[in-house]
Parts: C-alpha cells; sequence; structure tokens
C-alpha cells in the first residue's frame, strides 16, 4: 500500500469555471444526460481515485465570489438532483466513492438517510454524502415554510457568536445525528426472511431513535434496513470555525480551503482543537484540501488554458479554494508537501471538463505513481475501507 494522499474529484457541469462550457471540447448539451456524468466518473475510477463528489445546491447557479455575475445568463444554469445522479452512477461503477451533495436546510433528515442507505446499496458500499446549508432568501423562497431572517456569511469567523448562521450549522449538526441514528435503527441481522416460520424481520432488532430536539423531532425506526457500511461516510465543507465545529461533532471527512502550507497547518490544528472539544479526539477524521486546478504540459500551456477562460467570462477567475495553475508534475510537488501538514489528501476541482480532469486522472495521478506516491489499484471495496475507516458497531445491538 503507498503512503501518498488520498485523491478526490469534485465534479460540477462543464467544469468550475463559469466560461468552461464555451470550450469547443465541451459538451453542454449534454450536462443533464446520466452519460456525461458516467465517463467522468468512469475516468475517475480507471485513475482509482477514492471517490468523486457531486455538486448541488436549491437555487440556480451563480458565483459567490463575483455577485455582479448573479443571475448572468452565460454560465451553466440548471442542475439535475445529485443524489439520484449518484444512484443512476453507482451500478455503472465498480469501486469509486460516490458523494453527492445535500442541502440540509429545509429538507428532512429521514428522507435523505433513506435516499443514502439505498444509494449504498445500490453502490455495494461506496455511498457518502455532503451535508450543506442554504442560507439566502433565494433558497428561502422555493421553499416558503420558514424565514430564516438576514444571515451573515462573516459570522461564520466567529465561534463565540449566536447567529441565524450559527443556528443553521447547529441545525445541521443534529440533521446529521438524526440520520446517523436511522442508519442504525435497523441491526445488522434484523432480516430473517425464513420462509418456514414465515418471519421476514425480528422485531426486537428494529430500534426507535426517539430523537428530540430544537428542529427536529424523529422517532423511527427507518424504512431501510442498515446500510452495507454501517454508516455511509458524511463529509462538510468548511472555511471558518463555525462549518469547522459541524465538522468537528458530526463528519467523517471535511474539506477545507488552505492558501498555502502554512495555512494548512493552521486549518488542521484548528480542526483538531474543535474535535477534541466534541469529545472525538480519539476517532478519525479526514481533512481533505480543496484546490480548483487548471492544468497544461508546460507553465505557459497551463496559464495560457486559464487566460482564455478568463476571456471568455470577461473576468479573471475567483474562489473560495486556492486556485493552481501549471502542469501535473508542479500539482504533484505541491499535494506531496502539503501532505507532509497531515492533511488527509485532496479535493480537486477542474477548470474544465475534460481538459482538466483528463490532467488530473492522467498526468497528476500518473505523476504520483512514478514516485511511489499513489496506489495502482483499488484495495478496498468500500468507502470506508478506502479511507481506512472500519465499520462501525450498531449503536442499537445489544
Amino acid at each position: 500500500m503507498t503512503t501518498g494522499p488520498h485523491l478526490a474529484v469534485a465534479l460540477d457541469s462543464a467544469g468550475w469555471h463559469p466560461a468552461a462550457w464555451r470550450l469547443p471540447e465541451a459538451r453542454p448539451d449534454e450536462v443533464l444526460t446520466a452519460r456525461y456524468w458516467v465517463e467522468q466518473v468512469r475516468a475517475a475510477e480507471a485513475a482509482a481515485l477514492d471517490f468523486v463528489t457531486f455538486e448541488d445546491t436549491l437555487a440556480l447557479q451563480h458565483d459567490p465570489f463575483n455577485p455582479s455575475q448573479r443571475g448572468n445568463t452565460d454560465r451553466v444554469q440548471g442542475r439535475v438532483d445529485s443524489v439520484l445522479l449518484a444512484a443512476r452512477v453507482a451500478p455503472l461503477t465498480s469501486h469509486i466513492g460516490l458523494i453527492p451533495t445535500a442541502v440540509a436546510t429545509h429538507t428532512e433528515p429521514f428522507h435523505l438517510s433513506k435516499a443514502i442507505a439505498t444509494l449504498d446499496y445500490v453502490s455495494s458500499g461506496r455511498a457518502g454524502v455532503r451535508v450543506r446549508i442554504a442560507w439566502e432568501q433565494a433558497d428561502n423562497r422555493h421553499f416558503g415554510r420558514r424565514d430564516i431572517g438576514a444571515t451573515d456569511l462573516a459570522d461564520a469567523h466567529h465561534g463565540d457568536k449566536t447567529s441565524p448562521l450559527s443556528d443553521l450549522f447547529d441545525e445541521t449538526a443534529d440533521y446529521v445525528e438524526v440520520l446517523r441514528r436511522l442508519w442504525d435503527s435497523w441491526e445488522d441481522d434484523a432480516e430473517i426472511r425464513d420462509v418456514a416460520t414465515g418471519r421476514f424481520v425480528d422485531r426486537d432488532k428494529l430500534h426507535y431513535i426517539d430523537f428530540a430536539g430544537r428542529w427536529f423531532a424523529v422517532k423511527g425506526p427507518s424504512i431501510t434496513p442498515r446500510p452495507p457500511q454501517g454508516q455511509p461516510i458524511v463529509s462538510t465543507l468548511s472555511h471558518a470555525i463555525i462549518p469547522t465545529r459541524l465538522a468537528a461533532r458530526a463528519a467523517d471527512l471535511v474539506h477545507v480551503t488552505p492558501t498555502d502550507r502554512a495555512d494548512a497547518t493552521r486549518i488542521l490544528d484548528e480542526v483538531r482543537a474543535e474535535q477534541a472539544a466534541a469529545g472525538r479526539e480519539h476517532e478519525t477524521l479526514h481533512v481533505f484540501a480543496d484546490l480548483v486546478v487548471f492544468l497544461g504540459e508546460t507553465g505557459t500551456a497551463a496559464r495560457d488554458h486559464k487566460n482564455r477562460l478568463d476571456d471568455l467570462a470577461g473576468a479573471g477567475y475567483a474562489s473560495d479554494a486556492e486556485i493552481f495553475v501549471g502542469t501535473p508534475a508542479e500539482l504533484a510537488d505541491l499535494v506531496l508537501d502539503w501532505h507532509t501538514t497531515g492533511l488527509s489528501g485532496f479535493r480537486l476541482r477542474p477548470g474544465a471538463v475534460p481538459h482538466d480532469l483528463a490532467g488530473i486522472t492522467g498526468g497528476l495521478v500518473q505523476e504520483l505513481r512514478g514516485r511511489g506516491r499513489f496506489r495502482t489499484g483499488y484495495e478496498a471495496s468500500t468507502l470506508r475501507g478506502l479511507l481506512g475507516l472500519s465499520r462501525p458497531a450498531n449503536r442499537y445491538a445489544a
């Protein structure tokens, strides 16, 4: 087994650059088709990446880092549901982990628990879910059942301040707790399937979860038996202390956005401190750094690639994550350097598909393999196994 970093890719329409769909090799007329996504996931699987993530929101796409572009019609608009998409991809792949994004705000944990349990069955143990919040009024207006109030993203940096934003993250922590309890509400051997006695299920091995909190009151049990992994992977994205606290309380994996090696060290220290405060210092919480990548065979080619996209968009690309522009070998240097800080791995966001996805699955992976720092095949059959996580015991089993 190699000792290098874990690798994942974040898939989002034609790529993370808003002008990616306008390149000649892009296929914007196929972004709502299953084949388009299956091809991308199979490319990632052929490179033996750990998992892919699928982006999703409750509102049309816009660039939160360039408010002037909000509502523009010159970028991809419209999404398919990420959980349903992952379920469509699952039977057409065999090893790679599948982590759709699901918005906890405005939705019910009971629904998501059975959807992700079903994905785990369909994929034979390769499912996860990335939970996120919805804080904008545009999201609220799709539902009309609650008024979250005015939210300020700056409040995410104030760990000692109660705010509408911090409430959303506290709600999401409860949401994940309900998910986990529902996944455990069937013991592993609850299904008997004994034709002779006519007993399909052992009722004593189904459990009420009896969760009662500020936001949810869920009796349980689930209507879906315990998933193959026991507990599918739960991931979150963090840029500041409040979402980091959510990850420390509830997640198996957190995506972070360091700007350099020193920042990665600072973020890791913060994550571990919050993990200890949550009483989980002896559990594994993987930390993946997110990078947006624009790759080329030479540094000049990579810069030309990004500049072309910026020219098409009429503005320089900005992101919540660090933007890497260079060769696969230079990206390998960065990845291996940052990995020494203690980062578990990297989730790479291809600037344009297929160009930068191929640069990751071909160029970067081959470069790391040449240095003996990335696997040549899959060594586990489940996503938990790929991430070195054991199958957890059922909390309700005697």
